[in-house]
């Protein structure tokens, strides 16, 4: 009887404020034959959907695209491959292409959506990278005006037509917007590090002693972590150990000081907490490629 009802309520689409553009297929090959900075990440579809009720949408074979959801309001739930998600208001999910999934708006509490379908060389990556960023297809942003800008950019471009000024501009775009859900964490007013995990607190003690000398001990007991354990976490998240990383910051300072300052290699040296200037340089080196004074001289 339940599954009856449910069939009954099926709908695909038509809600009263809905908006969508559908770039036709002809177009999107067109565009991108011509312009390759479309290739690399391009939309064929967007759309908001407000309180969807009985929005429904199965592609037991997925979908050519890949397929971006915001729910602003309400609730629904999703399936993909094998696994159900329970998507409430500042939920988004990422669905891979060519993957089974399925969802559907909650009858009582019918959800507002914003929705991307997209393309191109790179939207596998991307999709691939947020979803590992996110632990999994679902992921989590707290209301955002930037990020409702941004798609109503978006969106009033493709809504003017389809020439190529209009779909180069949405699909750059695009790109910003999605950064905006993957490193949602960036868009947190400064202040709030205690909601950060213990790599982003490190990083930015280092940044506040990156005159200083850091140990290993130093940023775990500053993040209440164990040495071994802070040292997997942040190579597991940055690509590198916290002193190899506290290295590049200090070096990133000493290039500010060789483009902006007179000062001389062992005063910058001692700036950044190094005794040892001849180390200084050949760290400097290792990490830029030249030494300081040739970076000096080439002002770049």
């Amino acid at each position: 009887m339940l599954a009856v009802t449910i069939e009954k309520h099926k709908k695909k689409e038509g809600f009263q404020g809905q908006k969508t553009v559908l770039i036709p297929k002809k177009i999107v090959s067109a565009i991108n034959k011509k312009n390759k900075l479309n290739q690399p990440l391009f939309i064929t579809d967007i759309g908001y959907y407000p309180k969807a009720k009985y929005h429904y949408r199965e592609r037991p074979a997925g979908a050519e695209q890949f397929i971006f959801i915001y729910c602003l309001e309400g609730k629904g739930t999703a399936i993909i491959g094998q696994k159900k998600y329970t998507i409430n208001a500042g939920n988004f999910i990422i669905i891979p292409a060519g993957i089974y999934h399925r969802y559907a708006s909650d009858d009582t509490n019918p959800w507002t959506i914003y929705w991307v379908h997209f393309k191109g060389d790179m939207a596998e990556a991307i999709a691939e990278f947020a979803n590992k960023h996110s632990g999994g297809y679902k992921g989590f942003i707290k209301y955002n005006e930037n990020c409702i800008a941004i798609f109503n950019e978006i969106y009033s471009q493709l809504e003017r037509g389809f020439r190529k000024a209009n779909l180069v501009y949405a699909n750059m775009c695009f790109w910003y917007f999605l950064s905006t859900f993957i490193f949602n964490e960036k868009l947190k007013p400064p202040g709030t590090a205690t909601e950060k995990d213990p790599v982003d607190v490190a990083i930015e003690f280092m940044n506040k002693h990156v005159a200083t000398s850091l140990k290993l001990q130093d940023l775990a007991q500053h993040v209440n972590v164990s040495a071994s354990h802070f040292s997997f976490l942040f190579k597991e998240k940055t690509g590198y150990s916290p002193i190899e990383y506290f290295n590049h910051l200090k070096i990133q300072k000493a290039c500010q000081f060789l483009l902006f300052t007179n000062l001389r290699i062992k005063e910058i040296a001692i700036e950044l907490g190094i005794a040892d200037h001849y180390y200084f340089s050949r760290l400097f080196h290792k990490v830029m490629g030249t030494s300081p004074n040739s970076y000096r001289k080439k002002g770049t």
